[in-house]
């Protein structure tokens, strides 16, 4: 089945990570062997061969750089203009991918239905589509760089990732929106970008729905009913973003899909994760709505974590494609799991870019 990943942290892999995603995922894991900087290295899932195999077509693909201030203690750069030249060097490895026939960047509906047809028939020759956005908007120095973005192509943002942010407050703290996030609101609706939801914490998020009318998804985050938890959404905040019909898309990062995960401690055989916790909180999107238009998979995947914190019967992006079959054995037909593979998060770009 074909499947549309709504979160790949692809960029951040190929720039920070080092990793040539032209490779397949067995030779990124040798050329790291005896790599001990990060703790998922020899242990990554996601290349352009193993989205291949998998079928992942089309995927949002993010830029990410966070400034941060003095007093925070979290890794980032020490400007915003530092954060923008990061994004912008991601940017040009999108391109140079674009250049050597791998990626298509995919900015409004003619070039998205064009790809999708050319994917269907002739996928061998057809370049992987992305969608470019801007996980964290630390990098936005003034609303004139949102601009120089939307103009190479950026089509969603999140405002914040962890921690506080210049325009919201993100995961793990506290805090609102304010001016500067009000006038980042504003612009991103006026330029009919698509507001990622994700990483906003629970004061930023209601400060946000109280003022922001424009198209809005959460590209990667799950149910707070299954891991109570700041970084997963309450049923209330499902509740109104599938009033506004939002996709949510489902993450495979272990701590968010099983209670008690401790870090680096913690492994997904000792806590049974496996691709069933998404299909979990898949289905509970579901039944809130009262059907399978609202929830996708955004796996982020690679998105600073591998194989140690990920389902154990997954190996490589291409294990997606047992949830069709998983989605199946909870009595889901057919309609409904193309909706929740692709159908919904394609159909959501063909609204918003009609």
């Amino acid at each position: 089945m074909f499947i549309f990943d709504a979160h790949l942290d692809l960029a951040m892999n190929a720039m920070e990570w080092n990793r040539d995603l032209r490779w397949s995922v067995a030779q990124i894991r040798e050329s790291e062997h005896g790599m001990t900087d990060k703790p998922d290295r020899g242990k990554n899932t996601v290349s352009f061969d193993a989205m291949r195999k998998g079928n992942i077509g089309l995927c949002v693909a993010t830029q990410i750089a966070r400034y941060v201030k003095p007093e925070n203690n979290l890794p980032g750069w020490n400007s915003p203009q530092q954060a923008w030249a990061q994004t912008q060097g991601q940017l040009a490895w999108y391109k140079s991918m674009e250049e050597d026939g791998l990626l298509r960047q995919i900015t409004n509906k003619a070039q998205l239905n064009t790809h999708l047809e050319n994917w269907e028939n002739n996928k061998e020759n057809t370049p992987i589509g992305y969608i470019l956005s801007l996980e964290g908007a630390d990098s936005i120095v003034n609303l004139d760089y949102l601009e120089k973005s939307f103009e190479q192509g950026l089509r969603a943002v999140g405002p914040a990732h962890y921690g506080p942010g210049t325009y919201a407050f993100g995961t793990d703290s506290i805090g609102g929106i304010g001016i500067k996030g009000k006038e980042l609101l504003k612009k991103i609706q006026s330029l009919n970008i698509i507001l990622d939801a994700t990483h906003l914490c629970d004061q930023s998020f209601w400060e946000t729905m109280k003022v922001y009318e424009g198209p809005i998804w959460a590209s990667h985050n799950n149910c707070r009913k299954f891991v109570n938890h700041n970084r997963q959404f309450s049923d209330e905040q499902l509740l109104e973003l599938i009033d506004r019909k939002a996709v949510i898309g489902m993450a495979l990062d272990a701590w968010m899909m099983v209670p008690n995960w401790q870090r680096g401690k913690s492994t997904p055989e000792q806590k049974g994760v496996t691709l069933e916790h998404m299909v979990q909180n898949i289905d509970h999107i579901c039944q809130l709505a009262g059907n399978s238009f609202h929830v996708g998979i955004g796996t982020d995947l690679d998105g600073g974590f591998g194989k140690e914190q990920s389902p154990m019967d997954l190996d490589t992006i291409a294990d997606l494609q047992h949830i069709p079959q998983l989605l199946a054995n909870r009595g889901y037909g057919s309609d409904d799991i193309s909706n929740i593979m692709n159908r919904n998060f394609i159909n959501f770009l063909r609204h918003t870019w009609a």
